[in-house]
């Protein structure tokens, strides 16, 4: 391909981009194709000579579209949102283009500067306070792997990655049970061990880890010579929204000197409006690291994880390493490389900066308090219809059961993503399975929220 084929393709590609997402709302969400039905469509074997952009576009269309989720449909109210509002979109085309690897500041001093820029404009944006500097990761399992390897190289004296852990004893960390995966995955990868990951019970209507329980918990484990390292709270939990009581069990982890880290992954992107601060946000400084992912509920195309840190010294002592080919002469700069655990960078900035400037913050604040607004409308009328909620919204998250057992919830979970015209999916809690219900996609309106009620009223007559 030259460049004048390029330029007519990417014209092409950008049309359809445009009339692909005009037409989200007639397509299935999600996928409606069997395992390995596209696969067979495909060639066994790699073609040896070229073949024209055309036929390949055709492909494309007619092989694989057909086996996409849409992520970026209106009625998309399955896990949380991956969203990609239009200017990040053309900031990733303008990246893509440039195609820089940003590992180091004189790689690309442009994409270092900015990225330092954005990371403190979103820290003005979710009122943290003036000392917290940070890093845009690829997602919040990154951000969370690298918080967990500090606590465990300064727990150790930083000497893990010297010495190894066999002599160590046992490390832990605290958490609620409402933690994502990626927590229990974080432990493993650590090497410190699933067993070692304490997870505590939750209590009120937000589901925060019970502090009484921390403090125990912590106690019984100096008592029996293992080594507290590190707390880990949730605003936002997965699940079902919980979200922990960020002053209490930061005093706490405190006390006892341990390294702490916030996973705000999906909610973080609501704390750009001041309403929710009260209930969410409150204690929110002092946490050693915080992370939240731009590329859910705020809109920037995905991967874009933000992680704020208060010294980001610990976690350069956890992760930098500096072989000669990697040293910078000269004035002193910042290599973000440093910060995180892959050596190679994107561009990602570019797409914060491109979206805030775009929508404003106002104009981001709108999307959110619409969608936390259309979630609590759903869920009131949901339950008029004879659904149990089984948590009640927080933010822009809930859950609900259909009369019957945990059998019947995943037959109407089933029956509803088969029908096409929504997209949800099941969890558990409290030992029960439950439907989940998110809203977050970024140009759904409130007709796509309220269809949903129609849509699971009339399945749920279907198959009962």
């Amino acid at each position: 391909m030259n460049w004048d084929d390029f330029a007519h393709w990417g014209r092409h590609i950008a049309d359809w981009g445009a009339a692909y997402h005009k037409t989200l709302r007639d397509r299935p969400v999600r996928a409606q194709t069997a395992p390995g039905e596209i696969a067979a469509q495909l060639p066994a074997a790699p073609p040896e000579g070229p073949e024209p952009m055309d036929a390949v576009m055709a492909d494309f269309e007619a092989m694989v579209l057909p086996g996409m989720t849409h992520w970026q449909h209106p009625r998309f109210f399955a896990y949380f949102p991956a969203n990609a509002a239009p200017p990040s979109m053309l900031a990733e085309q303008l990246v893509n283009t440039v195609a820089s690897q940003c590992m180091l500041w004189q790689t690309s001093p442009a994409a270092t500067e900015v990225e330092g820029v954005m990371v403190d404009w979103l820290r003005q944006a979710l009122d943290l306070p003036s000392n917290y500097t940070g890093v845009i990761q690829d997602s919040a399992s990154s951000a969370t792997l690298s918080a967990v390897l500090t606590m465990r190289e300064r727990a150790t004296g930083y000497t893990g990655n010297r010495e190894g852990l066999s002599s160590k004893g046992r490390l832990r960390i605290y958490c609620s049970e409402e933690v994502h995966s990626s927590i229990d995955r974080a432990c493993w990868v650590a090497g410190i061990g699933q067993d070692n990951l304490v997870k505590l019970p939750t209590t009120g209507p937000r589901f925060a880890m019970d502090p009484a329980a921390l403090d125990a918990a912590i106690a019984t484990d100096i008592r029996a010579g293992h080594t507290p390292a590190g707390l880990i709270a949730i605003t936002g939990g997965t699940g079902v929204g919980a979200s922990d009581d960020l002053g209490p069990i930061l005093a706490i982890a405190k006390r006892h000197d341990l390294y702490t880290h916030l996973d705000a992954a999906w909610a973080g992107a609501a704390m750009i409006c001041p309403e929710f601060h009260a209930t969410f946000w409150q204690g929110v400084a002092g946490y050693d690291s915080i992370v939240f992912n731009p590329h859910k509920w705020l809109g920037a195309q995905f991967d874009c994880s933000v992680q704020f840190l208060t010294d980001p010294q610990p976690q350069l002592n956890t992760l930098k390493i500096e072989p000669e080919y990697l040293k910078t002469t000269g004035e002193a700069v910042t290599n973000y490389s440093e910060w995180t655990i892959p050596l190679g960078r994107r561009f990602r900035a570019l797409k914060i900066w491109f979206l805030i400037r775009s929508y404003g913050l106002d104009g981001l604040r709108s999307r959110i308090r619409n969608h936390v607004t259309w979630a609590e409308e759903l869920c009131a009328a949901l339950r008029d219809d004879g659904f149990e909620i089984t948590s009640d919204p927080i933010l822009s998250l809930f859950s609900f059961r259909c009369p019957g057992n945990d059998d019947d919830q995943q037959r109407l979970v089933d029956a509803l993503n088969d029908d096409g015209r929504i997209y949800l999916t099941q969890g558990s809690f409290q030992g029960r399975k439950v439907i989940r219900f998110q809203v977050g996609q970024f140009d759904c309106t409130r007709d796509d929220v309220m269809v949903a009620r129609d849509v699971i009223t009339e399945i749920w007559k279907t198959i009962r």
